[in-house]
């Protein structure tokens, strides 16, 4: 009874939260998958330095939208030019009453959704959802099972494959609940653009080299140049402008990761291994029951975080801290240490892009619906714990609005005389006298960057 009561409060809270107007600019978005087999997905929203302590902000996206949810298993989320792409793997939850999607688009200042998609594939063939990137102000590609697809962000419809990404397997009918069929055999994960070109993590084949012009792949990496029968785990963007991947111990799915990593040119393509030190975990892969991973880059310092232990994904005690231009590899977190006996949940663990602070999302089993979150600086020491009222959430993803990769296309000016002008995250334009505390970004004549206005 007192869970309950504990619950109703902070969904009062929420709602009224959501009608004075939330900011959701300035804090973090959790993406959970929630509870499969009973309802639909969720996102959260947290402030972490509320001065009144109201951190959470629960269920943003049915708070926002009365009578809609997202999809089953959404496990990725992206914000990408004003908008924010949440994929799911499937459309609806086999316990949920509402018809979500397996893609959902949002504005990302007010969560209001703009369009639902319950299915990628145009046909309505048997395309389970995975990571979204964005390429252009008018194009996003849609991993999924099948391969990557061409999202029209205009139309917000699909408009086809991109060639060279299918999954070799193909279909053959068996659930999206059994680990052995093509749904989990053969599938892409996740992308990243760089250099022009999309890069995405495909399980069998290694890392797919995309142009963006023509939508077709063009060069493709394989994982087997570390070892025989190696496969990739996922990759990521650097701060010092390279690619980095992570690698599995097969193609099979079976979650085992090496001690290595990738670092590909974006440019040349030229790429090296690098062997991890003795008792270094490589970063965990889940390909079996796909996420994004908790392998991330800081977007501002040459430094690699990932969780990583023997048991590959559900290995949720340790993370390593990669410092790239000294080549030190450091375990910095050991939850055994910790007398609350915590465990990182999935994939949920990301870099604050600002603060260089790590967020990831803690808890004890999978029968127990107790969860936290916590805020750790840079180097492992913890910041804060944020308990959270009663549910299953299996935390997915942390999103952050103050992102660079969340790419704002400014209103196209001739600029030439150097005014400077100032634009929120969605890209209106602000009078920087007026404008809340908060991110800006700041163009003068043909540069641009992202600040703080206090």
């Amino acid at each position: 009874m007192r869970q309950l009561f504990s619950f109703i409060l902070a969904s009062c809270a929420a709602l009224a939260a959501q009608a004075a107007g939330t900011d959701y600019t300035q804090g973090v978005f959790i993406v959970n998958e929630d509870w499969y087999g009973h309802q639909n997905s969720t996102m959260n929203y947290i402030i972490p330095d509320d001065p009144e302590g109201n951190y959470w902000h629960y269920r943003v996206i049915q708070a926002e939208n009365p009578g809609k949810e997202l999809g089953c298993t959404n496990q990725f989320g992206a914000i990408w030019n004003g908008r924010f792409y949440l994929i799911a793997k499937q459309a609806k939850d086999g316990g949920a009453s509402i018809m979500g999607g397996r893609i959902t688009v949002a504005d990302a200042h007010s969560l209001k959704i703009i369009k639902q998609l319950e299915n990628i594939a145009p046909d309505g063939s048997t395309s389970d959802g995975r990571g979204f990137v964005g390429v252009s102000a008018s194009k996003g590609y849609v991993s999924a099972s099948d391969g990557i697809w061409v999202l029209d962000l205009d139309k917000i419809e699909i408009t086809r494959k991109v060639t060279g990404s299918d999954n070799p397997n193909g279909p053959d009918g068996k659930p999206n609940t059994d680990p052995s069929g093509s749904l989990y055999n053969g599938q892409c994960g996740s992308m990243v653009l760089a250099a022009g070109r999309v890069f995405a993590a495909h399980q069998s084949k290694g890392l797919l080299v995309i142009d963006t012009d023509s939508d077709a792949v063009t060069d493709v990496i394989s994982m087997e140049v570390v070892q025989k029968d190696a496969g990739i785990g996922s990759v990521v963007a650097g701060a010092d402008g390279n690619l980095w991947v992570s690698i599995a111990g097969g193609t099979d799915g079976r979650g085992s990761a090496l001690p290595y990593l990738m670092r590909v040119n974006p440019i040349t393509l030229d790429y090296a291994v690098i062997a991890l030190p003795e008792g270094a975990y490589g970063p965990s892969n889940s390909w079996y029951a796909w996420t994004p991973d908790a392998f991330c880059a800081s977007e501002n310092e040459n430094v690699l975080y990932w969780k990583g232990g023997a048991n590959t994904w559900f290995s949720g005690k340790y993370v390593f801290r990669y410092d790239i231009d000294t080549d030190e590899c450091t375990r910095i977190i050991d939850l055994n240490d910790d007398d609350a006996d915590w465990k990182i949940y999935g994939c949920s663990m990301r870099v604050h892009p600002l603060t260089e602070e790590i967020y990831m999302s803690v808890y004890h089993d999978f029968q127990d619906p107790t969860y936290a979150l916590r805020r750790y600086d840079a180097y492992g020491n913890l910041i804060q714990e944020y308990p959270m009222i009663s549910n299953y959430w299996f935390p997915s993803l942390p999103v952050f609005p103050q992102s660079k990769t969340t790419a704002v296309v400014l209103p196209t000016v001739d600029n030439s005389d150097g005014i400077t002008e100032y634009f929120d995250l969605q890209g209106r334009r602000v009078d920087r006298r007026t404008a809340a505390p908060g991110i800006y970004i700041e163009r003068s004549g043909n540069s641009t960057r992202k600040i703080m206005i206090k």
